[in-house]
């Protein structure tokens, strides 16, 4: 199996179907049972799983623009810039959006040459293809464990 070939299944792992350390700890099975009213609620100053949700959407669009040949224009300050999100088919919506731009981020990782791992991200202080999926995978995992944190703490409330 070829590096890019470990990465797409390291993201399909995390945003689709894997069991990270052994467990059912994908974004997808977290998000499943989701309504509106849970991914909306606010706890203390934690961010809400809505708005997790889109910041992790958020920066997969902006890479995948980048390997379909586009400029990286996602900014960090706008990351977390989310419109409310008022319907449970909003809500839906906006699972399915991440679903399918995960499975559309693996594809583009399986297709790409191993040797363009090492190439530039559109410029070379943005490192890396191979530093910013390994930084994807980080920023999610990081922000998939929040999602956990904030759906045990919800429930128990």
């Amino acid at each position: 199996m070829t590096l890019n070939e470990q990465i797409a299944k390291q993201l399909k792992d995390l945003f689709l179907s894997g069991q990270w350390i052994g467990t059912n700890l994908n974004l997808k099975a977290q998000l499943d049972d989701v309504d509106i009213d849970m991914a909306n609620t606010k706890f203390g100053s934690l961010n809400t799983i809505a708005l997790l949700t889109f910041h992790l959407n958020y920066y997969l669009e902006g890479v995948i623009n980048v390997f379909k040949g586009g400029t990286l224009d996602i900014r960090d300050k706008y990351s977390y810039d989310m419109p409310p999100i008022t319907s449970q088919q909003e809500w839906d919506t906006m699972r399915e959006n991440i679903y399918r731009n995960a499975e559309y981020l693996v594809y583009l990782v399986e297709q790409m040459p191993t040797s363009q791992l090492n190439d530039a991200f559109t410029d070379e202080k943005y490192g890396t293809y191979l530093c910013n999926l390994m930084g994807i995978l980080e920023h999610s995992y990081y922000h998939l464990g929040q999602i956990v944190l904030i759906k045990k703490i919800l429930r128990e409330k």
